[in-house]
């Protein structure tokens, strides 16, 4: 299976068997068929750069991009949710060496499963434990807040009386 097939957008894809890998796009897209984005309108569509799309491919975060007959890149709708997983996994907080690793293993096949199974159950213990830190903090600022909330009524009171 390759990076393509396992962000296929495909409405005949089986619910079982596809790895939907992105929420609802956030800009409309062009139907399955139709499906023929310049950089330009990539860029327009994730608020990624030009140059950090190029990067990506190039380290091998990408897929291959298909090319017109000119040579520019022709992204296609399965390429953005691509794009959308990664930024996704970026948000996680994963290096980006993992992320290449994760599109390396997605590339070798269904064998890898197991592999990505455990790299994906790692980052999100991560982020459950970056959630717990920032509920803690959340929690601290609140009762600061609480505190200074109390103090300002009860000063006002006083200058009131």
């Amino acid at each position: 299976m390759t990076v393509m097939e396992t962000t296929s957008t495909s409405s005949t894809a089986s619910a079982t068997t596809s790895d939907s890998c992105a929420g609802p796009p956030l800009k409309p897209r062009r139907p399955d068929g139709q499906d023929r984005y310049t950089i330009s309108e990539v860029v327009d569509l994730t608020g990624l750069t030009a140059h950090t799309l190029r990067w990506y491919e190039r380290i091998g975060l990408m897929p291959h991009i298909d090319r017109s007959h000119t040579g520019q890149r022709r992204y296609r709708n399965r390429d953005l949710d691509w794009l959308d997983l990664v930024g996704k996994l970026r948000l996680t907080g994963m290096p980006v060496a993992d992320m290449v690793r994760y599109a390396e293993l997605v590339r070798e096949g269904d064998h890898t499963y197991t592999e990505r199974f455990d790299l994906l159950k790692s980052t999100r213990d991560d982020v459950l434990s970056r959630i717990a830190e920032l509920q803690d903090t959340l929690n601290v600022l609140d009762r600061k807040i609480n505190f200074y909330a109390d103090a300002g009524r009860a000063l006002a009171s006083e200058r009131a009386s």
